[in-house]
């Protein structure tokens, strides 16, 4: 079967090269982007082109969500599988006369992050069953986490990942501004957070919620609000509050 990866981006590198590790053969990993689509290219040893996509059985579009209609146009054969690796988009959204899915990995992706493969969670959607028992194949020879999943609940599953990844993170960049403004060694930190990841693996989150805010104790809580101004300070707000209202204090 001839494989295509469409994309040059984080998403596209770190498939290609869980797919070349568990020696599933690539045809092309095309790009608009030459330098980019060179650079993976040259490390997992494979075919690339910006300019000629190469005719294939799929075509997996790694793009960006606001991307991914357009580039489908870029796919002419009918007698072929797209599939696009969105979270928040339906397969409908690919729009040519071949067949359909979705190939969703549940991961936060960035290229000069290693990354365990075998961990991430794979979502298939597609419109017929030897369609999905091949996505299925494919996925399962990359991951131990492979399930079926609908668009209703797929949009779900990236909005969970939003709170649980994109807005914590955030949260990390927010803390560090205030550490690094007081001189602090952000370094400081890292326990107290890898402490805090690691107890919901045993822990439900909503019982290993601890600070000021669950203990509704006001004389912290506005200490803190007078240290913090703008965005900063109305995050802080809008947490506390949350926190409040979950635990009825």
């Amino acid at each position: 079967m001839q494989i295509v990866i469409i994309g040059s981006g984080n998403v596209a590198y770190h498939l290609a090269k869980a797919f070349v590790l568990n020696n599933i053969p690539l045809a092309q990993i095309f790009g608009r982007n030459e330098k980019e689509v060179a650079k993976i290219a040259e490390e997992l040893k494979i075919p690339h082109s910006s300019e000629h996509l190469e005719d294939a059985d799929l075509y997996i579009i790694c793009v960006s969500d606001n991307s991914v209609e357009d580039v489908s146009k870029l796919i002419s054969k009918k007698d072929c599988l797209v599939v696009h690796t969105s979270g928040s988009l339906p397969k409908e959204i690919l729009a040519g006369e071949y067949r359909k899915s979705s190939f969703y990995p549940l991961q936060t992706f960035s290229k000069s992050k290693e990354l365990d493969y075998g961990k991430i969670p794979f979502f298939i959607e597609a419109e017929n069953e030897e369609d999905k028992k091949l996505l299925f194949g494919l996925a399962s020879k990359i991951s131990k986490n492979v399930m079926e999943s609908t668009y209703e609940k797929r949009k779900y599953i990236h909005l969970t990942a939003v709170f649980a990844c994109n807005f914590v993170n955030h949260l990390f960049s927010r803390a560090k501004e205030i550490s690094d403004s007081q001189e602090i060694p952000f370094d400081y930190f890292l326990p107290l957070i890898d402490e805090t990841v690691q107890k919901i693996y045993e822990i439900e989150p909503k019982a290993a919620q601890t600070g000021p805010a669950v203990r509704n104790d006001v004389r912290v809580l506005e200490l803190h609000e007078q240290l913090l101004k703008d965005e900063s300070l109305e995050i802080y707000k809008t947490m506390n509050h949350s926190i409040k209202k979950m635990y009825e204090l």
